[in-house]
């Protein structure tokens, strides 16, 4: 039965940030908010809490994981980033995209894609989410809070408990995201290609949906 904590989303209670960090530490699966739409996320270093979020998503291995971290300077450890893709990156972060980059030897081969190497990142803006990495010290590793079949990510906490409360170890309630999910740009290539249009601008990539 999943625990249900209600967070301000601008001025978060330390005392409930750092009962879900604990939460996360002992192995759990949480549902919490971010700047796009709620996401799943659980410690990286967990093999079983990924499990369970594959299981909960309805995906297999060749889905990217997401890592979500605190600032571009964290992103630079487990990401290969060069001159142009830094710029990109810091001129749309924090913000409402996640990134498709070459992992560097520092992540484990487990959370890359099989044949690509290479992992979703993102720096998000959201009061909670931010409060939740910085009692962390380290990223978060997510997915998008959508279940298959379903067209849109879940965006209320209420439901997500409805839904999800026997696979969740926490939801965190921090009002209602935006239905959409983050828009997913690959920076692999020479140019930006895109992968989802989702909430992000597509403006500062040239791209087109």
């Amino acid at each position: 039965m999943a625990q249900y904590f209600s967070i301000h989303a601008e001025n978060p209670q330390a005392r409930l940030i750092h009962q879900a960090v604990e939460i996360l530490n002992n192995g759990g699966v949480i549902a919490y908010p971010t700047d796009s739409s709620y996401a799943l996320g659980c410690i990286i270093g967990n093999k079983d809490a990924q499990t369970r979020i594959r299981a909960i998503r309805g995906v297999d291995d060749s889905h990217h994981f997401t890592l979500v971290c605190r600032n571009l300077g964290e992103l630079a450890t487990y990401a290969q980033v060069d001159n142009v893709q830094f710029r990109l990156l810091k001129a749309n972060t924090p913000g409402q995209y996640t990134f498709v980059l070459k992992a560097t030897r520092e992540v484990p081969r487990r959370l890359q894609h099989p044949k690509r190497s290479t992992l979703g990142l993102r720096v998000p803006e959201h009061a909670v989410t931010q409060a939740l990495l910085a009692e962390l010290n380290q990223p978060l590793l997510s997915m998008t809070l959508s279940l298959k079949g379903e067209s849109e990510p879940l965006n209320e906490a209420w439901e997500i408990r409805d839904q999800l409360e026997h696979q969740l170890d926490l939801v965190i309630d921090a009002g209602a995201c935006s239905a959409l999910p983050t828009t997913v740009i690959d920076l692999t290539t020479d140019t930006p290609q895109l992968i989802r249009h989702g909430a992000g601008d597509l403006a500062p990539f040239g791209l087109e949906d």
